[in-house]
C-alpha cells in the first residue's frame, strides 16, 4: 500500500475542530449544543459588506489580480493610516485569508529545519502551518499566573540559535486574550534587530481592546521597516469569517516580492470577498464601540460566573475574546469529549476547545481549555453553569 507522507502524518489536528464528531452525534441525539469552541462571531456582518456583493452588476467572475486589487489595497493603506501605520498599496498582499497569509510568510522567511519562536500558547494553526512548511516551532512558555504577560527577554534570547529565522506573537492574543504592552513590542523589536530576524505579529483582534488599553502595532516601531510582517484579516473585525480575505503587510520589499511567488501560485484572491472586503471598510466607528461594548460584557459574564466554579482558574483578557481556563482535572481532552457523550442539563451540553493543541510544550495546558465568549450572554450563563456541573459529575466518575 501507498504510503503517507511523514509531514502529513505529523499534521497536528485542530484542537478547535477535532471534537466535531462527537457533536454532530450528539446533535443527532437531540441535544443542544452551546458552541465555545470556535471564534465565530454571532454578530452582524456590516451591511455594507453585504449589501456590495447583492447589489453588484459584474456578468463574468474573472480572476483578480494576485495580490488583490489596486482599490482594495488603496483603501487599506487608508485604513491603517487611520491606525497610524504607514504603507502603501504596494507594501499589501491580499490573500485567501489570514491563515494564507501566515503560510505566505512562514514560506518567504524560512527553509526546511528553520526555527520559529514562539510565545505559548498560541493559535494552533501555527503548529499546521510551520509543520506543512518543514519548520520548527521553538516555544517559550507564558503562565496562567501571570495573566499570559510576555516571558522574560531573556528566555527568548537563549533560544536563538542559527536557524532561528522569527520571532511570532498574536496581539491581541488568541487562545488568551493577552494584549502586549509597549514596552513589550519595543523588546521584541529590539531583539529581532540585534539578531537580524523577523517578527512576524499576528494582528487580526487589532480594533478589540478593552478599558482604555490601546493596540500597538509593530510596524509603528522605529527602524523595523525590515523585520516587521503583519498578518491581518476581515474576518473577525467585521464578522466574515467566511470571506476569507486576509493581508500580509511588510515594508520588506523582498518579503512582499517573494510572497507574491507563492501567490501566483494560487492565482487569486476571491473576487466578490474582495468586494465584501473593501466596502467593510467604510464601517463607522460606531460599530465597533458597540462590539467592544458587547465583549467587554459578555466577557465580564463570563468572568464572574467561572470563577465561582471551585479550583478553576482563568485568565482575564484585555483583547481579542478567547481565554485560557485551567480546570481542576487531569485530561481536558477526554473531559471535553465526556460532555459531548455522557452529559448535558436539560437538553443542553457544551463544546470547548482542549487547550493542549495550543500549545507545543508536550504535556503542557493538558488541564486547560480555551473559551471563545462570541455567544450572547443567555448562552454564555448557561454554558458555565453546564461546566460547573459537569466538572463536579466528571470528579465522581
Amino acid at each position: 500500500m501507498p504510503t503517507i507522507s511523514k509531514k502529513g502524518v505529523n499534521m497536528p489536528q485542530s484542537p478547535i475542530r477535532k471534537l466535531v464528531p462527537y457533536a454532530e452525534e450528539a446533535k443527532k441525539k437531540g441535544i443542544e449544543v452551546i458552541h465555545l469552541n470556535i471564534g465565530q462571531p454571532d454578530i452582524k456582518t456590516p451591511k455594507q459588506a453585504l449589501d456590495a456583493v447583492k447589489n453588484n452588476s459584474l456578468e463574468v467572475l474573472a480572476y483578480s489580480r494576485t495580490e488583490g486589487s489596486d482599490a482594495y489595497r488603496e483603501k487599506l493603506s487608508n485604513y491603517y493610516k487611520s491606525q497610524e501605520i504607514f504603507v502603501s498599496l504596494h507594501d499589501i498582499l491580499v490573500t485567501t485569508g489570514g491563515s494564507e497569509a501566515l503560510s505566505f510568510a512562514m514560506g518567504s522567511i524560512a527553509d526546511s529545519g528553520d526555527e520559529l519562536i514562539i510565545p505559548e500558547p498560541f493559535y494552533a494553526n501555527y503548529n499546521g502551518f510551520a509543520t506543512a512548511m518543514g519548520l520548527k516551532v521553538v516555544p517559550v512558555m507564558s503562565k496562567i499566573e501571570n495573566n499570559f504577560s510576555l516571558p522574560p527577554i531573556s528566555e527568548f534570547e537563549k533560544l536563538i540559535t542559527n536557524k532561528t529565522k522569527a520571532i511570532l506573537i498574536c496581539n491581541p492574543g488568541n487562545p488568551t486574550g493577552y494584549l502586549y504592552t509597549h514596552e513589550e513590542i519595543q523588546k521584541l523589536a529590539s531583539l529581532v534587530k540585534k539578531y537580524d530576524l523577523f517578527l512576524v505579529a499576528d494582528e487580526v483582534y487589532r480594533e478589540f481592546t478593552y478599558e482604555g488599553h490601546k493596540h500597538h502595532s509593530i510596524l509603528r516601531e522605529v527602524g523595523m521597516e525590515d523585520h516587521a510582517i503583519v498578518i491581518d484579516s476581515v474576518s473577525k473585525r467585521y464578522s466574515m469569517c467566511g470571506a476569507r480575505i486576509g493581508c500580509l503587510v511588510s515594508k520588506n520589499k523582498a518579503v512582499i516580492s517573494t510572497a507574491l511567488k507563492f501567490a501566483q501560485a494560487r492565482l487569486s484572491p476571491p473576487t466578490y470577498a474582495q468586494i465584501a472586503s473593501e466596502a467593510a471598510l467604510d464601517t463607522p466607528q460606531e460599530y465597533f464601540d458597540d462590539v467592544i461594548k458587547e465583549y467587554v460584557s459578555r466577557r465580564d459574564l463570563l468572568l464572574d460566573e467561572i470563577t465561582k466554579i471551585p479550583g478553576v482558574l482563568v485568565g482575564k483578557p484585555q483583547g481579542a475574546f478567547y481565554c485560557i481556563a485551567e480546570l481542576p482535572i487531569e485530561d481536558a481532552d477526554h473531559f471535553a469529549q465526556w460532555l459531548l457523550e455522557h452529559f448535558h442539563i436539560d437538553g443542553k451540553t457544551v463544546m470547548v476547545a482542549p487547550a493542549g493543541g495550543f500549545y507545543a510544550t508536550e504535556g503542557a495546558g493538558k488541564n486547560q481549555i480555551r473559551i471563545a465568549y462570541v455567544l450572547d450572554k443567555e448562552n454564555l450563563k448557561s454554558a458555565v453553569k453546564i461546566l460547573k456541573e459537569g466538572l463536579k459529575k466528571y470528579q465522581e466518575c
